[in-house]
């Protein structure tokens, strides 16, 4: 975490969606700060508005009331600051894998041939080297969110948002892709705020685990995770892992 300054300043955040049935509120004074640097997970019941959350803070869509601020060296401009990881890849079917993740690039007008070399390296960092010229149906579901994530960092974004990245996963693609996110982090220090519904993957990737409530979505507490880096699955046998997972799940039940 650098400097006591937020990197990004969360206050009262309200969001009402205007329905044929009324108005629906789904987010309800969101208040919490993210330091540059930082593994921040969100956890909360199915539909309090996680991805809601990540829509406002990437710009994709305006919140109804409340401040977000941006407190970055220069301007933050969420359309090149923000790479985005959705539960599935959503990758492009007709093209290879390196031309999936050079697709930001070529959206932002960027020099294709500038960013060719980065492509590769990213592929080399996630583990899939040799696949470049592959199209998403030859690989795994597992590989194929590898190359979307290298298709999130490829523009060099201050921030990485990860809507339940690993949610369609089976169990043991899911551990591995814990371990592998958190080897990217701890090599680009990206800044990440990761939705997930597991509990378990939140105190494992955390450095603080932001609760919300049911819908609409109330800040219920920031945890912090003091368990120590870089992690491995033996921490998960560790009493302070068990206890944080408790208390979470409890704060959970009573909202």
């Amino acid at each position: 975490m650098d400097g006591h300054k937020p990197f990004i300043s969360i206050r009262n955040l309200k969001k009402i969606y205007l329905t044929k049935g009324g108005e629906v509120c789904a987010l309800q004074d969101v208040t919490f700060d993210i330091f540059r640097g930082e593994f921040i997970t969100l956890v909360g019941p199915s539909g309090c508005g996680k991805t809601t959350l990540l829509k406002i803070i990437s710009g994709l869509l305006s919140k109804t009331d409340g401040d977000l601020v941006f407190s970055a060296e220069g301007d933050f401009d969420p359309k090149k600051d923000v790479g985005m990881v959705f539960q599935r890849p959503v990758l492009l079917k007709w093209r290879s894998i390196v031309d999936n993740v050079l697709l930001p690039v070529e959206i932002l007008r960027l020099a294709r041939q500038d960013y060719f070399p980065k492509a590769m390296g990213l592929l080399k960092l996630v583990g899939l080297e040799g696949f470049e010229k592959n199209y998403p149906n030859e690989l795994s579901g597992g590989m194929q969110q590898r190359a979307s994530i290298s298709r999130a960092l490829i523009h060099d974004p201050q921030l990485l948002l990860m809507d339940e990245p690993f949610g369609a996963l089976d169990a043991l693609t899911r551990e591995k892709m814990n371990l592998e996110i958190l080897r990217i982090w701890q090599e680009t220090r990206k800044t990440i705020l990761f939705v997930t519904h597991g509990i378990q993957e939140a105190v494992f990737l955390a450095d603080r685990v932001i609760v919300l409530s049911a819908r609409p979505a109330r800040m219920v507490a920031a945890i912090e995770v003091n368990l120590p880096r870089p992690r491995i699955m033996e921490v998960k046998a560790e009493k302070e892992f068990g206890h944080l997972c408790l208390q979470i799940y409890k704060l959970l039940e009573e909202k």
